[in-house]
């Protein structure tokens, strides 16, 4: 019997990167839609670890299943690491858009000389369970355990330089400003293959799928 993997997320863009990315571990993957749940987890944590964790465990209570789930971001060392956790919302409610986040960000280091723009992206990835994931498993939606424990997290970066103005059609977020020198191009001006290569988000999910498989091997044996 597969195991189900619970992959904290509604967005279905997000859902298929992980089914694609996870597709040869013996996983049932599903998102929080296909499980029920419509709860939406406020992020209050200080770090991004804080995040993916408080989801990780809460959504892992709800179902009592594996559960997946990360939290990421820029951190900007001429501003002390923000936006970090705040990057979707650098700026607060007042602003609505990626652009006028970027606006905002390049606003607060214009008058940086450019050694110091120095920036990473960073993805923590954190998985859950519970008592009843670990014996297997009950239908879908609202049978959750009432103790979720963590079971492993993952660190991924890449680190670049802040461009002093948006550069590239694709992507989304930062990409436009974020600078690679080594291939002399922003994120947003490369191809999504290619950046799905170096991304921090791939460099967390090749160390979670490591996780992942010695997880399956445990649960078969």
């Amino acid at each position: 019997m597969r195991k189900t993997l619970v992959i904290a997320t509604g967005n279905k863009g997000k859902l298929r990167e992980y089914q694609k990315l996870l597709s040869e571990l013996p996983f049932n993957i599903v998102s929080l839609d296909d499980v029920g749940i419509s709860l939406e987890v406020e992020e209050t944590g200080n770090t991004f670890s804080d995040n993916a964790w408080l989801k990780a465990l809460t959504y892992s209570k709800l179902t009592g299943m594996l559960t997946l789930s990360d939290d990421s971001g820029l951190e900007v060392d001429a501003l002390q690491g923000q936006p970090g956790v705040h990057s979707a919302r650098y700026g607060g409610e007042s602003l609505t858009s990626d652009e006028e986040r970027v606006s905002l960000l390049l606003k607060n280091i214009e008058s940086v000389k450019w050694a110091k723009r120095t920036a990473r992206f960073k993805c923590v990835i954190a998985i859950a369970e519970t008592k009843k994931a670990q014996s297997e498993q009950a239908e879908y939606a609202n049978q959750g355990s009432s103790e979720a424990r963590p079971i492993a997290s993952v660190v991924g970066s890449i680190s670049g330089m802040i461009q002093y103005e948006p550069q590239g059609e694709d992507g989304f977020g930062y990409d436009p400003v974020f600078y690679l020198p080594s291939i002399k191009q922003t994120m947003a001006e490369m191809t999504l293959e290619y950046k799905n290569l170096i991304s921090h988000r791939s460099d967390a999910s090749r160390k979670v799928i490591q996780v992942l498989r010695s997880l399956a091997i445990r649960c078969n044996t």
